[in-house]
């Protein structure tokens, strides 16, 4: 069975102890650098990319040479096969270069294996239009929230309706919400901590909706035999361990096809979208606030959500107060006496 080359190996380590990068980041760029060096290695020996011959290469056969012997043009290259070969997209062909400039960064700077960086003068690839993040509406929430309240069949009818409420009001991450503890809640439920991006802590504040459904499910919760080694879970499952990621993305699709909106191909991490919308545009939230809600670094990231529809742009150029005042009523036959002649007819 083939594997990946030492330095692979070491790479990712090094991006999960000390740069603290998320599993599932570490996960991708290890793929993303797979790909890569299976491409440098089919290359190297004038094999046609992804033919049996290529995918058979063992990847642990990649040396230090290998990645040093790289150009600019080699990398662009790659790049190139992606986007004809594999049908990669500009945002996935960023990530890839991401991977790659990354990865070179580190046998330069940090570990010193290799002298130049060929990834350096590598720019991204344009993005054709910037698409601005999905999200539902006010009414399409509440109609989400109803497709669970209304579900008198549910066996875990509060849980989730808990979780669609933190989602849609906090708009906290995922990962967040499934690492939550319930010793990490403060006991009038004015907020709770949650492991973010790069293993750090930040808090969640907690609105009447999120305490309300967060008391309904602890009553639920409190019934449970629980896993003693899942006993701190904040949301457990119908095995009564800890929920998992993919039960939470099953349940939310679920409930997305019950009130009617599967058709919008609405993924979890949209319903971090509708909160920071909702927040930013209902809200009147100030972007730097809304930043460190959503816990991002930096604030490029969150002005995403100062986007505002047609339909708002229209009604705030209605809503000037000037907007009222009617020009004049146009006088041709005056129009000649009264205007001055141009300078350059004088």
């Amino acid at each position: 069975m083939n594997s990946n080359p030492e330095i692979l190996n070491q790479y990712s380590n090094y991006l999960s102890s000390l740069q603290n990068r998320s599993p599932r980041t570490v996960e991708q760029y290890l793929i993303d650098l797979t790909m890569y060096t299976r491409f440098l290695m089919a290359r190297e020996r004038s094999l046609v990319q992804d033919s049996d011959e290529a995918l058979a290469l063992d990847l642990s056969a990649a040396d230090i040479g290998l990645y040093e012997a790289v150009t600019p043009e080699i990398i662009l290259e790659f790049i190139t096969y992606t986007a004809n070969e594999r049908q990669n997209k500009a945002r996935t062909r960023s990530r890839k270069l991401s991977a790659i400039k990354s990865f070179y960064n580190y046998l330069t700077n940090t570990r010193h294996l290799i002298e130049d960086n060929p990834a350096a003068a590598v720019d991204a690839p344009k993005k054709s239009s910037k698409q601005l993040p999905k999200f539902l509406t006010l009414e399409e929430s509440i109609a989400l929230l109803d497709a669970v309240r209304t579900d008198s069949e549910s066996k875990t009818r509060e849980r989730d309706y808990a979780i669609l409420t933190l989602f849609l009001n906090t708009g906290m991450r995922l990962s967040e919400l499934v690492s939550i503890d319930i010793t990490r809640m403060d006991r009038d439920m004015q907020s709770l901590m949650v492991i973010g991006k790069g293993s750090k802590e930040r808090v969640i504040y907690l609105n009447d909706a999120c305490r309300s459904a967060l008391t309904a499910w602890l009553l639920v919760r409190q019934t449970m035999e629980i896993n003693p080694s899942h006993k701190n879970a904040l949301f457990i499952s119908s095995r009564r361990t800890r929920i998992s990621i993919k039960t939470v993305q099953w349940m939310v699709y679920k409930y997305l096809d019950m009130a009617g909106l599967g058709s919008k191909k609405c993924s979890v991490h949209k319903l971090r979208h509708t909160a920071a919308t909702l927040m930013y545009q209902t809200g009147q939230v100030d972007v730097r606030v809304l930043k460190d809600i959503l816990g991002h670094e930096q604030l490029n990231t969150t002005q995403i959500y100062t986007h505002l529809s047609d339909k708002q742009m229209e009604d705030a150029v209605k809503a000037n107060p000037l907007s009222e005042i009617k020009a004049p009523s146009a006088d041709l036959k005056s129009n000649s006496k009264d205007e001055p002649a141009d300078e350059d007819n004088q």
